[in-house]
C-alpha cells in the first residue's frame, strides 16, 4: 500500500494541522468513552491530556518511527472499576488507577527486556501470518456491533456517556449514510486535500445534517429530531460567563489520588495489582496484532525496526504517564491505524502533532465542548470504515498463506469463529477478551498442527 506520505515526511504546517484534527476526531470517541464508563468523577478532558502525553512519550521511545496514536484502553475498564470498588474513598481510587498503570506498564518493561536480549525471532515463529492476519481482523470485526449500535444512535447522552436510542431511527440513519457516503466519496474521488482529511469533511457533513434535524426538532417540538446533544454547551454558561467558559484545567488524576495516600494499605496495593497485571498480558498481544497490522500497512516491520523492545516500552511507559494524569491507561489504538491506511499518511509528525494538539485542547473548553456534542450516529458513519479497514487489512495478511493446506485452514477458521463468536473467558477478577482468547486458541492449534506435519515429515 503506497503511501502518499511515508513515515519521515513532514507535512506544510497548515495541513499538519488538519491532518493532526483528523487524526484526534477519528481516535475521539473512543478515548473520552473509558472515562465516561468507569465514571466515579473520571473526566474526558483529563483523559484526552493523558492519552496525548502517553503518545510523545511512545514516539520518543519509538524513535519517532511508528505512526500510531495511544489512548484509552477499553482492557482496563474492569481493572479501572475494580481500583475504585476496592478503596476506601474516591480519592483513593484515583490513587489506585495511578499504582495499576504502573503495574502493568512493569509487565510491559519486563517483557520488553525479555524481547531485547532473547530477540523477536520466537514471536514470529510463534505468530505467524495464519495466525496474526487472522486476529487482527476479528479485531476490527469484533467492533462491528459497536459501530452499528452508534448508527442508530444519537442525541443527548446517558449518564455512562452513551447516546440515548430513540424510535426515530432514520433521523439517526441519514446522518450515519451522510457521513459513511462522504468519507466513502472523498477517500476514493477526492482530488488533493478532500482525499487526505476524508474524516473531517465527513465527520463535518453529517454534523451539519444533524444539526438541520436538531434546528427542525427545537422549531416543531418534535424532540425525536433533536439529534445534537447541546448540553455540553450549556454546561458552559451554567454560571454565567467565566474564564473557564473558554479555558479550564483538567481534573487531573494524580492531584486527586495523592491526597490519599494515607488512605491505602498492602491489602488494596494487591487488590489493584491483581486487578491490572494479568490484563497488562492480555494487551501485550493485542499490542503486537496493531504492529503487524501497522507494519503491513507502512511496509516496514515495526517488531525489528525500531523493534518490538521499544514498542513494548513506549506503549508501557506511555501509558504509565497517561494515567498518571488523566487515569486510563493507554494502547495503541486501531482507529488511528484505520485512519493511516485510508487516508495513506503514515507521517509520525502528525500524529505527533496529534498528541500536542489533544494536550492543548483539553484546556479549550469550547472545543472539548464540541466533540462531545458529535452525535453517535456520526461517528458510527465513520467508524464503518474504520473498523472495516482493520478487517480487511488483518485478511490481507492471509493472501500469501496456502490455505489449501488443512493446517493453515483450520487455524485460520479458529481463530475467526473463536473471535466473532466472542470467546471471552472471566477468570476470577481477570476478563479474557474474545480477541486474547482467539489468539491464544489459535496459537496452540498452530503448534500442534505444524508439529504433526513435522513429526510426519
Amino acid at each position: 500500500m503506497k503511501m502518499i506520505y511515508n513515515v519521515n515526511d513532514k507535512p506544510k504546517f497548515g495541513q499538519l494541522i488538519i491532518f493532526a484534527i483528523q487524526q484526534l476526531l477519528a481516535i475521539m470517541a473512543a478515548t473520552i468513552a473509558v472515562p465516561a464508563i468507569v465514571g466515579n468523577g473520571m473526566t474526558a478532558s483529563a483523559a484526552l491530556f493523558g492519552a496525548g502525553v502517553g503518545t510523545i512519550v511512545y514516539q520518543l521511545f519509538t524513535k519517532f518511527k511508528s505512526p500510531v496514536f495511544l489512548g484509552s484502553s477499553f482492557a482496563f475498564i474492569g481493572s479501572m472499576l475494580a481500583a475504585f470498588a476496592g478503596a476506601t474513598s474516591a480519592a483513593a481510587g484515583f490513587l489506585g488507577l495511578i499504582l495499576g498503570a504502573a503495574f502493568a506498564g512493569l509487565v510491559y518493561v519486563v517483557i520488553a527486556l525479555v524481547i531485547k536480549f532473547a530477540g523477536v525471532n520466537w514471536i514470529n515463529k510463534l505468530m505467524p501470518p495464519v495466525v496474526i492476519g487472522p486476529t487482527v481482523a476479528i479485531i476490527g470485526l469484533s467492533l462491528a456491533g459497536a459501530a452499528i449500535k452508534d448508527v442508530f444512535s444519537y442525541g443527548p447522552q446517558d449518564g455512562n456517556g452513551s447516546f440515548i436510542m430513540t424510535t426515530n431511527i432514520w433521523v439517526s440513519l441519514v446522518c450515519a449514510l451522510v457521513t459513511l457516503f462522504v468519507v466513502i466519496l472523498c477517500s476514493t474521488y477526492g482530488k488533493k486535500m478532500a482525499k487526505l482529511i476524508p474524516f473531517i469533511i465527513g465527520i463535518l457533513a453529517g454534523y451539519v445534517v444533524a444539526g438541520i434535524f436538531t434546528a427542525i426538532g427545537f422549531a416543531t417540538g418534535n424532540d425525536a429530531l433533536i439529534a445534537l446533544d447541546i448540553a455540553p454547551f450549556q454546561a458552559l454558561v451554567e454560571n454565567g460567563v467565566t474564564l473557564s467558559t473558554f479555558v479550564k484545567v483538567p481534573e487531573f488524576t494524580f492531584l486527586t489520588g495523592f491526597s490519599a495516600i494515607k488512605d491505602i494499605d498492602a491489602s488494596y496495593i494487591a487488590t489493584v495489582a491483581v486487578a491490572y497485571i494479568p490484563v497488562a498480558f492480555v494487551v501485550f498481544a493485542e499490542h503486537i496484532a496493531d504492529h503487524k497490522n501497522l507494519s503491513t500497512i507502512i511496509e516496514n516491520d515495526l517488531l525489528e525496526e525500531p523493534g518490538l523492545s521499544r514498542t513494548l516500552l513506549g506503549d508501557g511507559v506511555g501509558s504509565m504517564c497517561g494515567a498518571f494524569f488523566g487515569g486510563c491507561p493507554n494502547t495503541t489504538y486501531g482507529e488511528s491505524v484505520g485512519c493511516v491506511a485510508i487516508t495513506k499518511n503514515a507521517s509520525v509528525a502528525t500524529i505527533t502533532c496529534t498528541a500536542i494538539m489533544a494536550i492543548l485542547i483539553s484546556f479549550v473548553s469550547p472545543f472539548v465542548a464540541f466533540l462531545d456534542s458529535i452525535p453517535g450516529c456520526v461517528m458510527g458513519g465513520v467508524c464503518i470504515t474504520l473498523y472495516g479497514f482493520i478487517a480487511v487489512s488483518g485478511l490481507k495478511m492471509i493472501q500469501k498463506v496456502d490455505l489449501e493446506d488443512n493446517a493453515n485452514l483450520f487455524t485460520a477458521s479458529v481463530i475467526l469463529i473463536a473471535g466473532i463468536g466472542g470467546m471471552a473467558l472471566a477468570i476470577g477478577k481477570v476478563t479474557l477478551t474474545s480477541i486474547a482468547c482467539a489468539l491464544i486458541l489459535g496459537i496452540i492449534v498452530n503448534i500442534v498442527l505444524t508439529r504433526k506435519k513435522a513429526n510426519k515429515a
